[in-house]
């Protein structure tokens, strides 16, 4: 469909609205878009990954390696690559050119979750069940660092565990969450802990950071999600603040938030739950209003994913696995080609104007075009769409039949 017959006002939506379609494709336990947003990657209780082509929800691509629970996958930002870790002990890094295993390592414990280096697909790190978190590097020989839990100035007497990790854009600093709540930064080349923060008293179940590297939010147990702002990375260490903005809750029915998402600009934020409702709750993160209840699935949501260049949000469901995905329905305008083309509901007799079809003179139609000074440039590629995104070269995965 051309981006130029749809109403403006419909395409500069910032979130999805209704329920456009539900998948089932297995029983789902983890979902990621990649970053251009043309294909989305489903992790199956079996161990088994999907890749999706969002045009056309259909399987292009059956990854087979894992034997148990798929727990985390994260893309490559050129989307040629795919780090998967799952609940058999293995985090595999796929190459979607051959769809083949191209590095894995098997850790000695059951993965959390694991995070690809957003600069370099062969570095990791993973948050170990009833272990340490890791930092690992396998270019070449499989290099595994183990990095502390203990909060910075904190005595060794609390025993803690790390149970969610991500990384900064820039992949100068890793992030990751305690059982007690605390919020530890380290640093990627000492693999140092240089600053922790105490959010709360409970587990720290998921952290995020905003793609603009503007805000972080931290999902606990207790039921709250916490928004900061995120410091400049590339200042001193020291002059970090972690400002607390705002605090997302359902004081009436309780729900537990299960995981989270920014959009592209942090101006928006969704949820999925856990409890009485089975939604998406989407927030202003402004004011930290909430503005939308994505309703529709009959399950507890888990994993939630945003994809943001097109404006939909999938979650999957903890008891049948269902991917759920929200969008807007954007009504054609033909209107959107000419300022004076009218719409109309029914056909009507129209009668031409005396001039409207006299011959133009080539010449003076380009001598207006000069002086009026708008030169169409039909050569030099746009940097952004019609939405206003930049276009982003993405790897093509070659499509192959899938077998029921």
């Amino acid at each position: 469909m051309n981006l130029s017959l749809l109403d403006p006002f419909a395409v500069a939506k910032e979130y999805p609205d209704i329920l456009a379609q539900t998948l089932a494709y297995g029983h789902s336990t983890q979902v990621r878009y990649s970053y251009k947003g043309d294909y989305l990657a489903s992790g199956l209780i079996d161990g088994i990954i999907l890749i999706i082509d969002t045009d056309t929800n259909s399987t292009i691509q059956v990854l087979r390696d894992h034997t148990r629970a798929i727990t985390s996958l994260t893309w490559s930002s050129c989307g040629r690559y795919l780090l998967s870790s799952s609940k058999d002990w293995k985090v595999n890094l796929w190459d979607l050119g051959t769809c083949k295993v191209i590095r894995s390592y098997n850790f000695e414990g059951p993965v959390w979750c694991s995070v690809m280096n957003p600069q370099n697909h062969f570095q990791f790190v993973a948050a170990l069940v009833d272990n340490d978190a890791v930092f690992a590097d396998l270019e070449n020989e499989p290099k595994i660092a183990k990095l502390d839990t203990n909060p910075l100035g904190q005595p060794n007497t609390v025993k803690q565990s790390t149970l969610t990790a991500t990384m900064t854009p820039d992949s100068n600093y890793i992030f990751t969450g305690t059982s007690k709540g605390w919020l530890n930064v380290i640093d990627t080349h000492s693999l140092q802990i240089v600053r922790s923060l105490n959010v709360c008293s409970s587990n720290i179940k998921n952290i995020e950071i905003s793609p603009n590297c503007s805000k972080l939010a931290v999902n606990s147990s207790d039921r709250i999600i916490r928004q900061y702002t995120m410091p400049d990375t590339s200042a001193p260490i020291e002059d970090w603040e972690f400002e607390l903005e705002n605090r997302y809750q359902d004081a009436v029915n309780r729900l537990q938030w299960n995981a989270l998402k920014f959009n592209h600009n942090s101006e928006y934020m969704c949820a999925s739950t856990l409890g009485a409702t089975h939604d998406v709750y989407i927030w202003e993160t402004g004011m930290g209003s909430l503005v939308k209840i994505l309703e529709g699935s009959n399950d507890e949501l888990l994993a939630v994913d945003w994809n943001y260049r097109k404006c939909s949000i999938v979650a999957t469901t903890m008891d049948t696995g269902t991917l759920f995905i929200w969008s807007v329905v954007i009504p054609q305008k033909w209107s959107a080609l000419a300022p004076d083309f009218e719409e109309i509901e029914e056909n009507i007799d129209y009668e031409e104007k005396e001039d409207e079809f006299d011959y133009v003179d080539e010449d003076d139609m380009n001598k207006q075009i000069e002086e009026e000074g708008d030169v169409i440039d039909v050569i030099q590629r746009e940097k952004v769409d019609a939405r206003g995104f930049p276009f982003v070269d993405s790897f093509v995965i070659e499509s192959v039949p899938v077998s029921e």
